[in-house]
């Protein structure tokens, strides 16, 4: 099935050359980053499965790196214009391995990621012992770009899955201020509806591939898979999510495409 935005929150562009050349000069970058990060023990996870890398890759404000413009045609879709500003892309990446369990994570948080590939909503952070969900970035939407052709510890996403978040955090906020709720129940419930009511995608994308996300999208890493990697040696994708101006917006129904 091809993934569609308007329908199904999420598509994915492929085989674009202007995004393969970003993908490339995005590469080099990305292993300077991981030698150079290697000691940040704040962005290594799971056993050193996993590189984090938030705001780790050095692009320009237009998204451009070492020179190599970012290409915007994908993300119009989502009212994005030249012009607007990026931030430093996430450069997350993941090894042989994942998720290994460490110290950070209980047993059942460990099975979920396992069994569920962690699935989430970004910019709902979970706070204090509890892990109570608050949105902390409200995103606009979520451009991921992948550096290599690594085939193992694919993006899942679960399509259609947005609507579904959405009526619910919209519920669970009613005419309160989004960022001042704990919407963990609200969250955790249509999570579950979304398991029970939607087959969850696996998307593998070659070197320059870009997948965009709506941004209540469930979504997560699946973990490594051996026997698909192809001796490859880690999966390097690189995310952008602008936030929001108005972290109001964050819910308004106009965006539920």
């Amino acid at each position: 099935m091809e993934l569609e935005f308007e329908r199904d929150g999420v598509t994915v562009l492929r085989g674009d050359p202007g995004m393969r050349a970003w993908a490339g000069a995005a590469r080099a970058v990305a292993d300077r980053v991981l030698t150079d990060w290697a000691g940040r023990a704040d962005q290594w996870r799971n056993g050193r499965t996993w590189f984090v890398g938030v705001d780790a890759l050095p692009n320009a404000e237009d998204g451009a790196v070492q020179g190599v413009a970012l290409p915007l045609d994908l993300i119009a879709v989502a009212g994005w214009s030249a012009g607007e500003r990026f931030h430093r892309a996430q450069l997350s990446v993941v090894f042989p391995g994942y998720p290994r369990r460490d110290g950070t994570e209980t047993e059942a948080a460990h099975r979920y990621r396992i069994n569920r590939a962690a699935a989430h909503v970004d910019g709902l952070h979970g706070e204090g012992a509890a892990k109570r969900r608050y949105l902390r970035e409200p995103h606009r939407f979520i451009l991921g770009i992948a550096l290599d052709g690594c085939r193992a510890a694919p993006l899942v996403v679960w399509p259609g899955s947005h609507r579904r978040m959405r009526a619910a955090l919209v519920a669970g906020v009613g005419e309160r201020v989004p960022a001042e709720v704990d919407l963990t129940d609200a969250y955790v419930a249509a999570r579950r509806g979304v398991f029970e009511a939607i087959e969850p995608v696996a998307l593998p994308m070659a070197a320059g591939d870009a997948v965009l996300l709506h941004r209540h999208m469930l979504h997560g890493v699946a973990p490594w898979d051996a026997a698909v990697a192809e001796g490859a040696d880690a999966r390097r994708i690189a995310y952008f999510r602008p936030v929001l101006r108005d972290p109001a917006q964050w819910l308004r129904a106009e965006d539920d495409a």
